[in-house]
């Protein structure tokens, strides 16, 4: 078994076992969720490869078969497995304001003025819309809503990101 590359993207995470002929639940963090089947094989961090050989729409998930997976028991082993492409696989984004996550892990924060605030460490959705967590080089991660108004900037070329931190609206003194 070889070691998964570096530079993965996350496509979907195996969930529990369906009935008793191998089929598992998946969530996929594709834009539809039954594309992921497209991106197959997945691979999971320690280099396995998974290849789905069908896919069906279930709620908030769908049910794929993996080759090689024939009963609920070597179903159940996968729960739980996140499932990954190497970034390279994806090409380049459709829309000019649309990128990878894993395109903007690791740039440099910075201000208009050129002030390094630190290093974007993740991108979170908590329903309200997305949200940039910053690691400044000391003390307590920064939050800061991904959006036009407050990342006027992506430069993936330039390795950055500007960040026009809002002002504070409860707690302002003045």
């Amino acid at each position: 078994m070889s070691k998964a590359p570096d530079n993965l993207v996350l496509m979907g995470i195996f969930g529990a076992a369906v009935g008793l002929k191998g089929e598992v639940r998946l969530k996929s963090y594709t834009a539809e969720p039954v594309d992921i089947a497209e991106y197959s094989p997945l691979l999971s961090r320690d280099g396995r490869n998974f290849t789905i050989t069908s896919v069906r729409e279930a709620n908030e998930v769908v049910v794929v078969r993996v080759a090689g997976v024939s009963d609920r028991t070597a179903a159940e082993k996968l729960t739980n497995l996140e499932l990954f492409v190497p970034r390279a696989r994806l090409g380049d984004t459709e829309d000019e304001d649309e990128f990878f996550h894993a395109d903007l892990i690791g740039l440099r924060a910075e201000t208009g003025a050129g002030a390094v605030l630190g290093t974007v460490a993740a991108l979170y959705d908590f329903g309200a819309g997305d949200m940039v967590e910053i690691r400044p080089p000391r003390g307590k991660p920064l939050v800061y809503p991904f959006t036009k108004a407050v990342v006027p900037v992506v430069d993936i070329a330039g390795g950055r990101i500007i960040v026009v931190p809002p002002n504070e609206i409860e707690g302002d003194a003045g």
